[in-house]
């Protein structure tokens, strides 16, 4: 049987809408151990994924978020952002399993973790569960579709930028777009979660070198704070938290890749996969953005390897290995598009033509991307703009109304002050949304104009 049909049964298939009121025995159901996953990943193999996951550009745009930010504000908003962050994906993970528990189902995913608590939650909304899952699903489907064509700029930048300086060429980006869709049409048909893990591994590794030879650039230069911003302006707030939002979210991928561990209870300990990997992208973030920022001031691009002078060998090999980290990087993230895709319409495809069916899709989505990618090759807006649009619905937004509907009406602790911390955590995600998409939209206006 093909490997996308090998999963666990979905919600749809299994759940069968269980009644808010009939959870008598949910105390004797353990979700973990009803799971029967093929090729699980260690603890190891999901802190690998998970970092993974929000390293890549995310770091390399950290300069440009302390450039919007402050040096002072930068530091203080990043961590933030990441304990917010990392909050929310706790809550979606905790909502998740004790969703499995409450409809004694062993495991669900982003989507069907929404139907379900919209389904089993107060009267009045469990008509739009249906609603529910279809929305994480496709705003899922834009911000990988989005990310991606953030990858393909960066890339093509970067590519530009080393080979037109060495060649003495004058290509314009999207010629490198094209090019660079050429490697990225084979690493894009890997499917297997597991067969990625070492993909991940090389670009883990591969945006650590870059980070560290980047460091060293950065700190054999004079660095001077008296002409640096320490504060932002009120204008550049949005896009501050909107590259930060971006820069560290990978909420994509933390349940496909927590449904996939041997051992799920390590994800949400106080010392488990989760919190290590947020504490360690946040140290590295504020390094690479408030350093970065400091060097280069005004100057600072969409990437600090932008930055690296385009004469001198090591900086053009590090530009160069933090692409080939970034081609590396998507295969992970056509994994999620993909689960989502081949679930809504791999029952209609007859089971001796799956394998040209996926290649063919995947290869039809990095055709769209390209297309998107070619009408709008600037890094900047497009980070923004991503980080506003997808990051703050899914990443903020999601976790916390699903926490509330499943908490709904009395499970909100003293004085209700889990309803207060969720109604103060969707204001913060609605301004990101509203006020960081408006601005991200001028600046991708402003490029024809």
């Amino acid at each position: 049987m093909n490997s996308e049909q090998e999963k666990v049964p979905s919600f749809h298939m299994v759940a069968g809408r269980v009644p808010y009121s009939d959870q008598s025995e949910d105390e004797d159901y353990a979700p973990f151990e009803h799971r029967k996953v093929s090729k699980a990943n260690s603890s190891l193999g999901t802190l690998i994924h998970l970092v993974k996951g929000s390293l890549g550009t995310g770091i390399l745009a950290m300069p440009l978020a302390f450039k919007n930010g402050g040096l002072v504000f930068g530091l203080l908003g990043m961590v933030l952002v990441a304990t917010i962050y990392a909050h929310c994906v706790h809550m979606l993970v905790g909502t998740a399993q004790k969703a499995c528990k409450r409809s004694r189902i062993p495991v669900l995913g982003f989507a069907e973790t929404a139907e379900n608590v919209f389904a089993n939650g107060p009267p009045g909304v469990r008509r739009f569960a249906g609603f529910a899952a279809a929305y994480i699903d496709y705003i899922l489907l834009i911000v990988s579709f989005f990310s991606i064509c953030v990858y393909l700029v960066f890339i093509s930048t970067t590519l530009r930028n080393v080979l037109n300086y060495e060649f003495k060429l004058d290509w314009s980006i999207r010629i490198y777009i094209l090019l660079t869709s050429a490697a990225i049409a084979i690493i894009t048909q890997v499917r297997e979660l597991k067969y990625l893990v070492p993909f991940s591994l090389i670009a883990n590794t591969s945006i650590i070198v870059v980070f560290v030879i980047t460091m060293v650039y950065v700190f054999k230069e004079p660095i001077t704070f008296d002409d640096r911003r320490l504060w932002p302006e009120a204008t550049n707030l949005p896009a501050f938290f909107g590259t930060a939002v971006y820069a560290i979210e990978g909420i994509g991928i933390v349940l496909p890749v927590e449904n996939k561990m041997k051992h799920p209870q390590h994800f949400l300990h106080r010392f488990g996969v989760l919190n290590i990997a947020i504490c360690s992208i946040t140290i590295l973030y504020n390094i690479t953005g408030f350093f970065g920022y400091a060097l280069y001031g005004e100057e600072t691009k969409g990437s600090i390897t932008l930055n690296l002078p385009n004469d001198q060998i090591l900086a053009k090999s590090t530009q160069l290995l933090a692409a080939g980290a970034i081609i590396f990087t998507t295969g992970l993230y056509y994994y999620v598009p993909m689960e989502i895709l081949w679930r809504k319409i791999g029952h209609r495809i007859p089971e001796a033509r799956y394998n040209l069916a996926q290649a063919g899709i995947r290869f039809a989505i990095l055709v769209a991307n390209v297309g998107l990618a070619m009408l709008v090759p600037q890094l900047e807006p497009f980070i923004g703009f991503v980080g506003s649009i997808g990051s703050a619905t899914l990443a903020l937004m999601t976790p916390v109304v699903l926490d509330t509907i499943f908490r709904w009406p009395h499970d909100f602790g003293w004085m209700r002050w889990q309803l207060v911390k969720n109604a103060l955590l969707g204001l913060f995600a609605l301004l990101i949304l509203g006020v960081g998409t408006y601005f991200s939209m001028l600046d991708i206006i402003a490029i024809y104009e």
